[in-house]
């Protein structure tokens, strides 16, 4: 029996005849990679400013760049620093960069770590504004987009508070069209989270 014909579309069969776009999204990749890397040092030094969060008996000196190709069918690349994860816990400041859609930052909390910060978090944004950031709503903390079903800009959240909920994602978001910012993006945000939880 011979296999099936596989046949290409016009687009399909020209972007596999041209090499140049994989070498330039794998230059992408680097760049991002690098970029990540940058942080990752800003990151140490910020945290090193805040000695009640690292004075917890966690781990954060450890970040964690990584990558892959099939987020929903397209690449991305992320750096956790800090980063703890048990099966009940999660804590991380997670930078999030994914291809034709956004860059992001995120401050994860699950189980104890959750239990500790929320009220933190609570009192930070009883009085400071609320503008810019989402906070997760979805069912599972490990999805990153944008979408209804996963994350409400946090200025429109109507629920009962960061206590009620089972894990805590808070994010802010940035297109693509605004690279040349990147680093002050990621930058502010850290310091922001920071001081959400260091109140």
């Amino acid at each position: 029996m011979s296999p099936a014909k596989v046949t290409l579309s016009p687009k399909e069969l020209e972007l596999v005849n041209n090499a140049d776009w994989i070498l330039t999204k794998n230059a992408v990749i680097a760049k991002v990679y690098g970029l990540f890397g940058q942080l990752s040092e800003l990151y140490r030094a910020e945290l090193e400013k805040h000695p009640s969060l690292t004075a917890q008996g966690i781990d954060f000196r450890s970040p964690k760049i990584s990558k892959g190709e099939q987020y929903q069918g397209l690449p991305w690349v992320m750096l956790d620093h800090p980063r703890h994860f048990t099966a009940t816990d999660a804590f991380a400041i997670r930078s999030f960069f994914w291809w034709g859609n956004f860059c992001s930052i995120t401050l994860q909390l699950s189980g104890r770590c959750k239990e500790k910060y929320q009220g933190n978090l609570q009192k930070y944004f009883d009085s400071a504004p609320r503008e810019g950031w989402y906070t997760g709503t979805g069912n599972d903390q490990w999805k990153h987009h944008f979408e209804k079903d996963n994350y409400l800009p946090l200025e429109k959240y109507t629920g009962h508070g960061f206590s009620q909920q089972t894990f805590i994602k808070l994010a802010q978001k940035i297109p693509l069209t605004d690279w040349e910012v990147l680093p002050e993006f990621f930058e502010e945000g850290y310091r922001e989270i920071l001081e959400m939880l260091d109140v």
